[in-house]
């Protein structure tokens, strides 16, 4: 078995630009990646038992008219997950406004990566797996929100397709020359390859986590309670007729080198299981059913929503803060096996 990576020209909306595709020649699994759009890993799919390839990520049906990054795919979600508080934090006693880009227009979502064009920095083919590699800047990619934030941050993304599992790493950077804050978030959307489309009501999820953020309109409070009944999936369940958007805290430790967070999703007709695993950087997870409930969203943070007002509160909300020189690595393994 061998691993290549083909490039395209394509159009997605208004977007254009080079689509990288990830594929195996023995038709294993194929992932495509879209740096014009936030670098997102708009498809994956891997092969099934009746012998096609079946998608994990769901992709919008008009993505090719209406190409939404956080819609589709594996969007980014950095220098912050999810939203921030009507756009406004303080900083080291400086305040800073962001642009109100949520869809209420009342608060900043989603920071800055998710809608901008990356630079493909590396990529590689061999005989395991392929690998392509994105970098973001905000200060060469982004320069006109630099002065709505503390500092410059440099995040490197990598994408490793293998047969049965795409591995994320991630390293951010501060080039200086002052403490700069940072979270970042995944925001995957999880279907199962062999029921392509099927309601969410019949998915059996398993997400252990043993509090939950109390939030107001979408908002972290920073208060945590543990977790209700009605929305714990410590042990699996189907997920049934729940509206998700929730955010869960305090998942098991292990030891600091093996993953901290292993959720399972999975379907009584269905003979595979998909798994998220993350390491301990990753602290909170945040579940999202979509209003078409065609996927679910199992999204890794490093922090909470709104972290940066929280911690400000004196919440450990985990905000991280990178001095200058300093750096940030992680990695995020998603994974298909049939029991």
């Amino acid at each position: 078995m061998a691993f290549r990576i083909t490039t395209t020209e394509a159009r997605a909306g208004t977007a254009s630009g080079t689509v990288y595709t990830l594929a195996d020649d023995a038709g294993h699994a194929t992932a495509e990646v879209w740096p014009a759009l936030g670098f997102n890993c708009v498809r994956w799919a891997v092969r099934t038992e009746s012998g096609g390839l079946g998608p994990v990520f769901y992709t919008a049906p008009d993505w090719a008219t209406n190409p939404v990054p956080t819609r589709s795919g594996h969007p980014i979600l950095f220098p912050f997950p999810n939203r921030l508080k009507h756009g406004r934090f303080t900083f080291e006693g400086k305040a800073y406004q962001l642009p109100l880009n949520e869809t209420s227009g009342q608060h900043a979502i989603h920071g800055f990566t998710p809608k901008s064009a990356w630079r493909v920095v590396g990529s590689s083919e061999g005989a395991d797996a392929a690998e392509v590699t994105g970098q973001f800047q905000l200060s060469v990619d982004r320069p006109d929100v630099l002065a709505c934030w503390p500092g410059d941050l440099v995040l490197t993304v990598t994408y490793r397709l293998t047969a049965a599992a795409l591995e994320v790493r991630c390293r951010v950077q501060n080039p200086g020359p002052g403490n700069v804050p940072f979270g970042l978030g995944y925001h995957p959307y999880f279907c199962l390859p062999s029921l392509p489309g099927e309601p969410v009501d019949a998915m059996v999820l398993q997400a252990p986590a043993r509090s939950l953020w109390v939030a107001e309109n979408s908002l972290a409070t920073g208060e945590t309670v543990p977790t209700p009944a009605g929305v714990d999936f410590t042990r699996p369940r189907p997920i049934g007729d729940a509206v998700l958007d929730h955010l869960y805290g305090d998942l098991p430790m292990e030891p600091a080198d093996q993953p901290s967070l292993r959720a399972t999703l999975a379907h009584p007709l269905a003979p595979e299981v998909v798994t998220v695993t993350a390491d301990p950087s990753f602290r909170e997870l945040l579940l999202f059913t979509p209003p078409h409930r065609r996927a679910v969203a199992v999204e890794p943070y490093t922090c909470t929503t709104d972290a940066l007002n929280i911690s400000a509160r004196g919440v450990d909300a985990g905000l991280r803060v990178l001095a200058p020189g300093a750096e940030f690595a992680a990695v995020v393994r998603y994974s298909v096996a049939t029991p």
